[in-house]
């Protein structure tokens, strides 16, 4: 069914393109599929190897609570394991024009827009890329450790989640549930932040169930400031762009943001490490404004689905509340969103 219902989705899309991109998806999705195999399988062979069994040991716990405490769905994802032989799922592109903080929209039946692309292999998204940068676009590939089908298959764990602690884990699976529990068509920020706070109150609450408490020293915390610089530059250019200004004068206002993004990166960096950073890598590439998009889209809500949830008598109670705002229309949506926001203000939640 799953086979007819792509089948079908394939004819609704026009051009040679969409069905050589439909073909590599499907493929994509084949391959990792056909690596899946049952955890307990995994765990029952000899041949895997102990640091390895640990992990997914752990994941059968996470999995667990999230459906349990977090009433996330309770199905077969995360029950299996697949070992992609790469380091990540999938490499997602941005595309963004030179004056815009707007994601160009890739749009599928059924599924709605979303604000990137994914391509299961690094060299596809890179010629993707280059066939928008010869439009004039600006565009950035990032490589991403997991997805959600949203339960159109039983998604599997991958080695591409097991790269860090087990903090991370429990957050990414909790987020990537969160995406079955709820997904609303054609909003990327709604979508993202509402899994990001599921991911981040979820960790809270696995951390206390386990007798962990508050983590002192953040691991994290960080990364949430070198987030905070990369959003400040976004704002600015934003504001920029929705000025009066001429577009000569945007264009060298948005190359005088990025020397100073530069510049408070270098400053910050100095703070906290001698020699090289783990962010250098990021500002070794082109600086613009499809770089800056994933974080926007991840972070913009998050504090107003911490204050919904501190409305919310419970989790379903709090998911209850998430799809009445998905079903109003999107202004509506937004306004609520923003009074939320606003409403969180004095105690802003990550």
């Amino acid at each position: 069914m799953r086979g007819l219902c792509l089948l079908l989705l394939i004819g609704l899309l026009p051009g040679c393109s969409s069905l050589s991109y439909l073909h590599h998806s499907w493929q994509g999705q084949r391959d990792l599929l056909a690596r899946a195999e049952p955890l307990e399988q995994v765990l029952q062979n000899p041949a895997t190897e102990p640091q390895l069994a640990k992990r997914l040991q752990q994941a059968q716990r996470i999995r667990a609570f999230a459906s349990q405490q977090l009433k996330l769905p309770d199905n077969a994802s995360y029950t299996r394991y697949a070992d992609l032989q790469r380091p990540y799922a999938l490499w997602n592109l941005f595309v963004a024009a030179p004056l815009s903080m707007d994601a160009v929209p890739h749009c599928y039946p059924f599924f709605g827009c979303i604000a990137y692309k994914g391509y299961f292999d690094q060299a596809s998204a890179d010629a993707a890329a280059e066939q928008w940068r010869a439009k004039g676009m600006e565009v950035y590939v990032a490589g991403i450790p997991a997805y959600s089908t949203l339960g159109w298959y039983d998604d599997p764990l991958l080695n591409s989640m097991l790269h860090w602690d087990d903090d991370y884990l429990a957050e990414l699976l909790f987020h990537e549930l969160a995406h079955q529990q709820y997904y609303v068509k054609d909003d990327t920020a709604f979508n993202e932040s509402f899994a990001s706070f599921v991911g981040k109150q979820g960790l809270r609450e696995w951390r206390a169930a386990q007798g962990l408490g508050a983590r002192q020293r953040d691991p994290r915390a960080l990364e949430r400031e070198f987030v905070q610089l990369l959003l400040t530059a976004r704002e600015q250019l934003v504001a920029l762009y929705a000025s009066e200004a001429s577009d000569s004068a945007k264009l060298a206002g948005k190359a005088k943001v990025f020397s100073q993004l530069r510049a408070d990166y270098r400053q910050w960096r100095d703070q906290h490490w001698q020699g090289v950073a783990p962010y250098d890598h990021w500002f070794a590439g082109e600086l613009n404004n499809a770089r800056l998009l994933p974080f926007g889209l991840y972070d913009q809500w998050i504090p107003a689905f911490a204050q919904l949830y501190a409305q919310s008598s419970d989790w379903p109670d709090f998911y209850r509340r998430v799809e009445a705002l998905g079903a109003l229309p999107e202004a509506q949506r937004a306004t609520a969103l923003q009074r939320l926001l606003e409403a969180s203000a004095p105690a802003k939640a990550d």
